[in-house]
């Protein structure tokens, strides 16, 4: 008994994460357009029928794209905050059902909890997803490691973690200052260095797989980001999610991690998305 998962994109372009088992399956955010979502959906081999619920961590646009599109045309019901719900006009009362910070919510065989995160959104929350004693995590955009992340990290078998920036390159880079100082405030995003930090001193000794999500396009290196994670990996697997594609699908059990065999499809064009 285990869980998939899989980033079907991550970046300031488009936020979206899957979870789930041979049953039911959420996503995290959908900040890719809803044809967009099927088509890496389908791409992966990953059935929209199964998926039962879509959670919202802030209404920022590269978390909420597709989410009003993707929810009418399945019918899926979104979880999102009051106040989230709020700035996310598009959003209408049937599709919302209010999730509260540390309540756990029960959706077919999955357990999600939602947790207060520090970023500049109005109520912006991480989750955890588990099933038969397996957790995964979803944490980005978060401007400060706090004592909820850490509690929750621990508990987490795979993760998908921010690692947003390298502190020199955007001192070095073209923002202006006042976006610098956003971005690598107690309210923007992780660092490479704090998010490494937050790995070195409390991954659990079971946690088999880490997805590193929503690298910066001027402010990071995906080899860099690579290097320095996997040197402290020991036997975590270390993954950079792309802004650009669809991860693989990796299954999470207790104690292994193994990359699901995809069928052979014909080449396709990748879709444009901007």
């Amino acid at each position: 008994m285990s869980l998939q998962i899989a980033s079907l994109n991550s970046g300031s372009n488009g936020n979206c994460y899957y979870v789930g088992n041979e049953q039911d399956a959420v996503l995290v955010d959908v900040g890719l357009s809803c044809k967009e979502t099927e088509r890496r959906m389908k791409k992966l081999n990953l059935d929209m029928q199964k998926v039962r619920a879509i959670f919202v961590s802030h209404e920022h646009i590269d978390h909420v794209r597709g989410l009003a599109g993707l929810a009418e045309k399945f019918s899926l019901p979104i979880y999102i905050t009051n106040k989230t719900k709020v700035g996310c006009y598009h959003l209408t009362q049937h599709h919302t059902i209010h999730f509260y910070a540390d309540e756990p919510v029960d959706v077919g065989s999955l357990r999600v909890v939602g947790f207060a995160k520090m970023h500049d959104a109005v109520d912006a929350h991480s989750f955890t997803i588990s099933y038969n004693k397996i957790t995964v995590g979803v944490f980005t955009d978060i401007g400060t490691v706090c004592k909820n992340l850490v509690h929750h990290f621990k508990k987490c078998h795979a993760a998908f973690l921010e690692a947003n920036y390298d502190d020199t390159m955007l001192e070095n880079g073209k923002y202006p200052n006042f976006l610098k100082d956003r971005i690598r405030g107690t309210h923007g995003h992780l660092s490479n260095a704090q998010a490494l930090d937050l790995f070195a001193k409390h991954k659990p000794k079971f946690m088999s797989h880490l997805l590193l999500a929503h690298l910066s396009k001027d402010n990071n290196d995906i080899n860099l980001v690579q290097k320095i994670f996997t040197e402290k990996a020991n036997d975590t697997k270390i993954i950079v999610a792309s802004r650009y594609a669809e991860s693989e699908v990796f299954t999470v059990s207790n104690n292994t991690l193994e990359p699901l065999q995809k069928k052979k499809l014909k080449p396709t064009t990748q879709l444009a998305l901007f």
